[in-house]
């Protein structure tokens, strides 16, 4: 059997306490054959979240509080069995619990923007969008011309709306 390949980190520095990691083995369910029955090839890891010194109090209190549901007595188990090497759920179990120990410790969300000053702002966007359509008139900006057509080989001019339809500057000459 290898060595291990820890350390396992769980974020930044702070990795998985190898003393505080207790293993246990039992014999696999599954592909094997004759070895199977002999080999002592699942593995648990259990480790005592509410006991260890490793991790900081804020990740500590955070990771209880997120995890209450999967701890006994405050302590948190992982198993791995996918494997016929005990070697290899050693290390499947060691990866899952490091990754299970960083998503449980992770820092809240930011915040979101609170709804009433995000209504304001949509609000306040949808009047300016407003206010630059009445600019423009009712059907906006026309081009006449050649870039009206898609020909590209002379000037567009810009052509006031017909006389008929209402503009916020109506009864001004062009």
């Amino acid at each position: 059997m290898g060595v291990m390949s820890g350390p396992y980190v769980i974020r930044g520095s702070v990795s998985l306490p190898e003393a505080e990691l207790m293993w246990r083995f039992s014999r696999s369910s599954g592909p094997g054959g004759q070895h199977v029955n002999t080999s002592d090839s699942q593995v648990e890891l259990r480790f005592d979240l509410a006991a260890t010194d490793a991790l900081p109090e804020v990740w500590k209190a955070r990771a209880l509080e997120r995890l209450a549901g999967r701890l006994v007595g405050g302590v948190v188990s992982v198993r791995a069995s996918e494997h016929r090497s005990q070697w290899r759920n050693r290390e499947t179990a060691a990866v899952r619990l490091a990754a299970l120990l960083a998503e449980a410790t992770a820092p809240p969300p930011k915040p979101r923007i609170s709804g009433r000053s995000a209504r304001d702002q949509r609000a306040q966007a949808a009047r300016e969008e407003a206010a630059r359509r009445d600019q423009a008139g009712p059907l906006g900006p026309r081009l006449v011309g050649p870039a009206a057509t898609g020909d590209s080989g002379g000037d567009s001019q810009l052509r006031p709306p017909p006389a008929g339809c209402l503009t916020p500057t109506a009864g001004t000459a062009p």
